[in-house]
């Protein structure tokens, strides 16, 4: 285990809120059961142990079935996601990992079946926001479960 780095939150207390805010806009035009899932998937790409604990949490209290939280890793293989959850989970790992044109004019118009213009420019938005979370809490080393009583997290008995 690593030992945490700076406490980068007092530091950019108004660009905190403004991402917490952001997020919670993207979490309000999409839901929070998908935006959970989106969060888990890149918080998993991105290795981000401080979020993936959060976003575990966070599922366990808003009632998230256990075992979607398990394959959201296989979710390909795994027929416990709709269609448009699924769409998502592609999005997601594109925009995350991008890289030359990973996000071809193919996968674009899959995701479009299922997204109206304003969800998919607020799931990109959200996609990026997570990002940026995620960046500061790897680079930062913030340890998983510090900020549980902060968040209410402690609530989910984990």
């Amino acid at each position: 285990m690593h030992k945490a780095r700076i406490q980068f939150a007092p530091m950019i207390q108004d660009h905190f809120q403004k991402l917490a805010q952001m997020s919670q806009s993207v979490e309000e035009t999409l839901g929070e059961s998908l935006f959970g899932l989106v969060h888990n998937r890149v918080s998993q790409i991105n290795g981000c142990a401080f979020c993936l604990d959060m976003d575990v949490k966070k599922a366990k209290i808003r009632g998230e079935r256990e075992l979607r939280m398990y394959h959201i890793a296989v979710w390909r293989d795994s027929h416990l996601f709709t269609d448009k959850e699924r769409a998502a989970l592609e999005w997601s790992e594109a925009v995350t990992k991008l890289h030359g044109d990973n996000i071809s004019d193919e996968l674009y118009q899959r995701v479009r079946e299922h997204f109206s213009e304003k969800e998919l420019v607020h799931l990109t938005l959200g996609i990026s926001v997570v990002n940026v979370w995620n960046r500061l809490n790897v680079a930062f080393r913030n340890p998983a479960g510090s900020a549980d009583a902060y968040f209410g997290l402690d609530k989910a008995g984990l």
